[in-house]
């Protein structure tokens, strides 16, 4: 169920205060949700976006996701910049709701991004893979396992043209097998109703991708199994299990194709 948390004058003066971003000129509603509330907050500094977690949000998660965007932004990788109290904090306890400020980000959300967009999008994925890497990174049946954005879906990511100008909602950050999560961005915004993958999409996602971080010969063996396996997470999560087999199935053999008879295949080094 839909919630919505109204703010007071008083909550609305408290929250600016803790960050420094008073005084406020004007205080909007943007969303709401099922585990939080959220605002725009304006003021002579600037634009800010204001979380209230209903539920399920813990202090760690949101430390861990704010020095996540810290260590991204300083790397070039596009997120909203970070507001800490003067103590330091990244969030403050407002009638026992935690409190996040980030920066506004500037664009658009894309339901259908466009091949330079997924170019882009895969380019700015193999980023944080890179970025959040270990040095001595873990493997799992010898495929490379870090830190992941874990929720780099259509309405986490912001474009300005053909560009990413925005990435959010890091409190989902863990770490996976990284090509994991390039299946599941290539099923999240490439997936057609049938269960195959937009190509030209897919390939544009492939290539932003290895641009970045070339993708060893065991991951590009692995990814048609990891995309069949996001495409049925995907369709029985969202969908049901109406020809969740057949879509799949699909999804699989077009992510296989992808590497299929080519000279030198996406992603070799």
């Amino acid at each position: 169920m839909a919630v919505f948390t109204q703010l007071s004058d008083d909550d609305r003066e408290a929250i600016s205060v803790a960050y420094g971003i008073a005084p406020l000129t004007s205080v909007i509603g943007i969303a709401d949700g099922d585990t939080e509330t959220t605002y725009l907050f304006r003021s002579q500094r600037g634009e800010y976006i204001v979380t209230l977690f209903e539920n399920g949000a813990e202090p760690f998660d949101l430390e861990r996701a704010f020095r996540t965007m810290e260590l991204l932004s300083a790397a070039c990788v596009p997120c909203p910049k970070t507001f800490r109290t003067e103590t330091g904090g990244a969030t403050i306890r407002l009638s026992g709701k935690l409190v996040a400020v980030v920066g506004f980000v500037q664009g658009t959300q894309s339901a259908c991004a466009s091949p330079a967009q997924c170019f882009d999008l895969g380019r700015r994925l193999a980023q944080i893979h890179r970025t959040l890497m270990p040095a001595s990174p873990e493997k799992r049946e010898g495929l490379p396992r870090g830190p992941i954005h874990g929720a780099l879906f259509p309405d986490n990511v912001f474009f300005l043209g053909d560009c990413v100008s925005g990435i959010i909602n890091f409190r989902l950050r863990h770490d996976d097998v990284l090509i994991a999560e390039l299946a599941d961005v290539l099923v999240r915004w490439t997936m057609l109703s049938n269960g195959a993958l937009d190509g030209e999409r897919a390939e544009a996602i492939l290539k932003g991708y290895c641009r970045v971080r070339q993708l060893q010969d065991n991951e590009r063996q692995a990814l048609a199994a990891f995309a069949l396996a996001a495409a049925a997470t995907f369709i029985a999560v969202s969908e049901g299990s109406i020809d969740l087999r057949v879509r799949a199935e699909n999804a699989f053999l077009s992510a296989q194709s992808l590497f299929a008879a080519r000279e030198t295949p996406i992603g070799a080094a």
